[in-house]
């Protein structure tokens, strides 16, 4: 139990009903979860006003409200507060309820459109394996130390985060990697974190179903690096335009890291191939089992990163040298008779690009290269036919198919897709809806020696259908095939 008045210090409160310090045992957004001694907190969303759930919240014996409209009618005994923005209030009470954990841990954010998960996961073990403990919070999975704890969201709620990372104090670690999206810094949900560091990585078109405009979606980003304060350091990627907007009104100290133009990090591919890359860092050769121009711009990230936080170079050289893939991410399986299949987790046009470019830049003349790719439902559809025409200008033969259709129709969705690819391109497309199928085709399609891109789902291992989430792994169905072989 934590006092009203140690959760509410430092916040803004416009109108109080009701002075009396009660204690509270729980921070409460969804109204479904309240109890007498919990405080609610009404936060406007995307689907649903918390506001509309206070006389229920009442109702049920809670009597400590949060909110940016007061009610109308309320208990006696109710403490209500009312605050400007609620999820901004949301995230310093939960920092203060949890005792503000992020203060004592050197927490260091990644954004950017893509390239978040790689990074912040290769911290992680980077940290991990140079002998401290450290938490994860990843699209892919979060972590307490080695303790995996499964992902919902890219970023986790205000609530979650602070709970989760009390955890990782109790549990000895130092060092806490988090993937920041930019939904999650629209809504609020970092407000009261300390970050000891924060990573640009790049941005490009998505997510505009929500942001709109890819101007609001950019602010999203800087409000990020706006926020930081001057102990901290801004890390960002010079070979993007918006790396240098990111750094503009940021208190933190600030770098660059680069692999085409000035930077305080730098680093160029030596030589690549599908099994990895030999690397030049800073003037230290590495050998990488990673490939391609995008992951050596997140290993010079990794590095930059690592430096920024004190440890030594030459000893992060070493443990770079060592990482391994993440799952997903140009994850490799070849076949018995020489067939190589790549499953990415590429799902905007850049970043479909980069692996297309990636792959083209190792294989030979003779092989053909043979790409799977669809288009999420419920998302931004300004980047369908952009995916279907990166796919088909750098591919000899390229398969439509489903992505998570969620409540769309996957027929609809294809169709969007086919706008982006010319009349003379149309010959080396092929619609196949059904995803299993999809890549079981050009899995049987492939002759020894080609390359099949399976691009969109990456580490999913889940098809998200009518509402419905089915088991689905690109990966699992690829050795099914080749097994079979």
């Amino acid at each position: 139990m934590v006092k009203l008045s140690e959760i509410i210090k430092g916040l803004e409160v416009i109108k109080r009903i009701n002075s009396k310090d009660v204690e509270i045992d729980a921070l409460v957004f969804d109204s479904r979860k309240v109890s007498a001694s919990s405080l609610f907190v009404a936060v406007p969303g995307t689907v649903s006003d918390g506001h509309q759930f206070v006389p229920q919240v009442f109702d049920k014996g809670c009597r400590c409200v949060v909110c940016e409209v007061l009610p109308v009618d309320y208990p006696e005994d109710a403490v209500v507060l009312q605050v400007k923005n609620s999820a901004q209030a949301l995230g310093l009470m939960a920092s203060a309820f949890y005792n503000h954990p992020s203060s004592k841990l050197k927490l260091v954010g990644v954004t950017g459109t893509n390239g978040k998960t790689t990074t912040a996961t290769l911290l992680h073990s980077l940290v991990s394996a140079m002998g401290y403990k450290a938490g994860l919070f990843s699209t892919v999975s979060n972590y307490i130390g080695q303790q995996q704890i499964a992902a919902t969201h890219t970023t986790p709620d205000a609530v979650t985060l602070n709970k989760m990372m009390a955890d990782m104090v109790e549990a000895g670690c130092d060092y806490c990697f988090m993937e920041v999206s930019s939904h999650a810094l629209d809504q609020k949900r970092t407000e009261g974190l300390n970050f000891a560091g924060a990573l640009f990585t790049n941005i490009t078109h998505d997510h505009l179903d929500y942001h709109l405009t890819f101007k609001n979606y950019i602010n999203a980003k800087k409000s990020f690096f706006d926020s930081l304060n001057k102990e901290a350091f801004a890390l960002v990627n010079a070979d993007d335009k918006n790396g240098a907007v990111m750094l503009q009104n940021c208190a933190a100290s600030k770098n660059t890291f680069s692999l085409r133009s000035a930077g305080d990090f730098k680093a160029r591919i030596i030589e690549s191939m599908f099994e990895g890359m030999q690397l030049d860092i800073d003037g230290q050769e590495v050998w990488s089992q990673f490939v391609g121009n995008f992951n050596a711009q997140n290993l010079l990230a990794v590095y930059g990163a690592a430096v920024l936080l004190g440890f030594d170079k030459m000893e992060v050289l070493v443990a770079i040298s060592k990482l391994d893939a993440v799952d997903g991410r140009f994850e490799t399986i070849r076949s018995k008779d020489g067939k190589t299949a790549i499953v990415d987790y590429a799902h905007t046009p850049d970043a479909l690009k980069n692996v297309l470019e990636t792959i083209n830049l190792i294989r030979q003349s003779q092989q053909q290269l043979i790409t799977v790719v669809g288009a999420g439902g419920d998302r931004d559809p300004m980047k369908r036919p952009e995916m279907a025409k990166e796919a088909v200008v750098a591919s000899s033969k390229v398969i439509l198919t489903s992505d998570n259709p969620r409540s769309e129709e996957p027929d609809a969705i294809i169709e969007q897709m086919m706008d982006g690819v010319s009349f003379k391109d149309r010959i080396k497309v092929l619609s196949i809806v059904n995803r299993r199928e999809a890549i079981r085709t050009a899995c049987m399609v492939a002759v020894p020696g080609d390359i099949i891109l399976i691009a969109g789902k990456g580490h999913e291992t889940y098809q998200e259908i009518k509402g419905e989430r089915h088991h689905f792994d690109d990966r699992e169905i690829v050795r099914e095939v080749f097994n079979a072989e």
